[in-house]
């Protein structure tokens, strides 16, 4: 036998046997949800932030030998912001997250891939008589934008901010740092990315019904600029990027054990 082979027999045997599926829920996502439940407001009985743990916490089922959890992802949208893809007609029923009242922004390209701006479109209330929501259209919209530029640029300073994210320095504790992700739910599949549905895949991965359900769980937006366009001033504030975070939670959790090991590896 090879002396190549010989090695990878004792690094798969190596791994298949250390790299156990977590028997119960680990402290990292112990500490997620425990995250999770501090951005739900107690005073409320709508929640006015509706948070979801992304990254390796989320992704990765596997239970290996050395961690691989560096840091804990929180994304959180509010409940009374909605996006659109631009030329939708606004939503006349939404998810029971929502609030009576929502603001909705419509999608609209940049010059980057991947990266769009947000146009105050409608506002929605929700009538009892009919269970739907009315919409208005909006003239006060180069305000409300303005406004959404501002918010987003203030939830964290310069010091604790990369990326889109906010970062809650737990250093001193035994707990991971929790990076913040704030961002607009997109209930809709962005038409920026209307192929990846049907494109050709060699290996029939992910299978039809994978698919349906990333579709059907839409996107998000968050709020940070093209690293081209951080010095240009107005750019810089009203720049966001289509996040596609909850469509790589459920690909990498439909793996099989080994995919999954083979992804922390790499």
């Amino acid at each position: 036998m090879p002396r190549e082979t010989f090695l990878d027999k004792i690094i798969t045997t190596f791994l298949l046997n250390t790299c156990r599926m977590r028997p119960q829920i680990s402290k990292h996502a112990l500490q997620a949800v425990l995250k999770c439940v501090e951005l739900v407001p107690e005073d409320h009985k709508e929640a006015d932030c509706i948070p979801l743990t992304t990254g390796s916490v989320a992704e990765i089922y596997i239970e290996p030998m050395l961690p691989h959890v560096g840091n804990v992802d929180v994304m959180f949208h509010f409940s009374s912001e909605l996006a659109i893809p631009r030329g939708h007609p606004p939503p006349t029923q939404l998810p029971a997250e929502f609030s009576d009242y929502v603001q909705v922004y419509e999608i609209v390209d940049s010059h980057l891939p991947g990266y769009v701006y947000l146009d105050f479109r409608y506002l929605l209330a929700y009538c009892t008589d009919n269970d739907k929501y009315n919409y208005f259209e909006c003239d006060n919209r180069p305000i409300l934008n303005v406004y959404l530029a501002t918010r987003s640029s203030i939830e964290g300073d310069s010091r604790t901010r990369h990326g889109p994210a906010t970062l809650t320095d737990l250093s001193r504790t035994s707990l991971l740092n929790v990076d913040n992700v704030p961002c607009i739910r997109c209930l809709s599949w962005p038409p920026q990315a209307a192929d990846w549905p049907t494109r050709h895949r060699n290996h029939g991965w992910p299978e039809s019904a994978t698919v349906d359900r990333v579709v059907n769980n839409g996107c998000d937006v968050v709020r940070v600029a093209h690293r081209q366009c951080r010095q240009h001033k107005l750019m810089s504030l009203l720049q966001w990027r289509l996040s596609f975070s909850r469509a790589e939670i459920v690909l990498t959790n439909s793996w099989t054990p080994v995919q999954q090991i083979v992804y922390h590896m790499l």
